[in-house]
């Protein structure tokens, strides 16, 4: 009898069903009874260890449904977890379910540039930084995160007969929403956020569809004060992003130690809040 004539037994069930062998044969202790299939089948399709294991924690402490650990693989949250400088912040927020899209997801704190081979080069300027990331443009796009499209570079707009510039233009099919990026070497000013505010409000007012969403404003620096940003924008603000970008990469088994540093830390913090109600 032809396997697909068995009910739950189709081929697509048996890859996964030595899949799961394979990846959790001999730590059957590791298994979380609280994990659907349907979780696993999700999980299977991570490659990297660390970050299936970082998912099946994340997963029974938020209890998320299999659609919202499917939305956090989608928005690479490991590796956005991973690359951001308030890992405990990250977590709390993730285990806070949500089963849509925001802009949030997408954007990571800092960015690693790695592949632009550029942390040695003297006197950097804006300009190299960005003609690196068009020279690689296949690792900018994985860098940003998933369903990132490229649009343009030095992108003109005209207001009142003022010409600006826009450094580059995304698109993301998954939040349907324009994505401005502007690069700044050194420490970023309020001028550069309200320029931002400038390009995102022209974008979204003149050149969007009915069914698109905001246009979201991501500025990329080297430095920033976080309380010249605070006082900037709007305190309700969710479109306009000021993240860092660093030019090298930790070592993966410093990232890894310092995820379950504080993954530790937090489920200790949350046992206590418990033990005080």
């Amino acid at each position: 009898m032809k396997a697909e004539g068995l009910k739950g037994f189709g081929r697509n069930n048996l890859w996964y069903m030595r899949q799961f062998y394979l990846t959790y044969s001999g730590k059957l202790h590791a298994l979380r009874g609280e994990l659907s299939w349907t979780h696993y089948r999700l999980l299977l399709k991570v490659e990297s260890d660390a970050a299936r294991e970082f998912y099946e924690t994340e997963t029974v402490a938020g209890n998320w449904s299999t659609r919202e650990l499917e939305r956090q693989i989608n928005s690479f949250f490991f590796e956005r977890t991973a690359a951001s400088q308030q890992k405990r912040k990250m977590l709390e927020k993730g285990r806070e379910s949500s089963d849509k899209y925001q802009p949030q997801d997408f954007v990571k704190d800092p960015y690693i540039l790695e592949f632009l081979n550029l942390r040695d080069v003297p006197e950097l300027t804006e300009s190299q930084i960005e003609q690196g990331l068009l020279d690689h443009v296949e690792e900018f796009l994985l860098e940003m995160g998933k369903g990132f499209c490229f649009v343009a570079r030095q992108q003109r707009i005209t207001i009142d007969g003022d010409h600006f510039y826009i450094d580059l233009v995304l698109y993301n099919r998954l939040l349907r929403s324009f994505v401005l990026i502007d690069l700044k070497m050194g420490k970023l000013t309020h001028q550069d956020i309200g320029q931002m505010q400038l390009y995102t409000n022209y974008y979204t007012r003149e050149m969007l569809e009915e069914w698109e969403n905001p246009t979201i404003g991501l500025l990329l620096c080297a430095d920033k004060n976080d309380t010249v940003v605070r006082y900037t924008l709007p305190e309700n603000e969710e479109h306009i992003f000021t993240k860092r970008y660093q030019l090298y990469l930790p070592s993966e088994q410093e990232i890894v130690d310092e995820i379950k540093r504080e993954q530790e830390l937090l489920l200790s913090q949350t046992a206590e809040e418990k033990s005080k109600l």
